[in-house]
């Protein structure tokens, strides 16, 4: 069993900056990849940046410029840290990974409970 944590959530005004994390724990083998969605009321969950096993990353061009991810593969953690929010930010922000439990098993997706970002004046 794999568990995604994450924290770090709130209420910013527009402008502001905030960091979300996420750590995940259990019987985990590999991460091949750590990632963020979102999702914003009455709107489909979009991908906001994915961080590859290799160092790659991936943005959302709503964010690029602004948001930036970071991961550090020793604890299997990934952050996130969004400066120059705005409005249209707000949504409830999903962690997300893709591992592996045991060497040449299958890859899971493995998705954290969410946590909220409120982007308001």
């Amino acid at each position: 069993q794999v568990r995604l944590v994450e924290s770090g959530g709130g209420l910013v005004q527009p402008g502001g900056s905030l960091r979300v994390s996420c750590v995940a724990s259990g019987s985990i083998f590999r991460i091949y990849a750590m990632g963020w969605y979102r999702q914003a009321p009455g709107k489909q969950r979009e991908l906001v940046a994915i961080s590859a096993s290799g160092g790659g990353t991936n943005y959302a061009d709503s964010v690029k410029g602004r948001f930036t991810i970071s991961r550090d593969n020793a604890k299997n953690t990934v952050s996130l840290q969004m400066n120059s929010l705005k409005p249209e930010d707000t949504a409830v922000y999903y962690c997300n990974a893709l591992v592996s439990t045991v060497l040449l098993g299958p890859t899971l997706e493995v998705w954290g409970q969410g946590t909220l970002v409120t982007v308001s004046s």
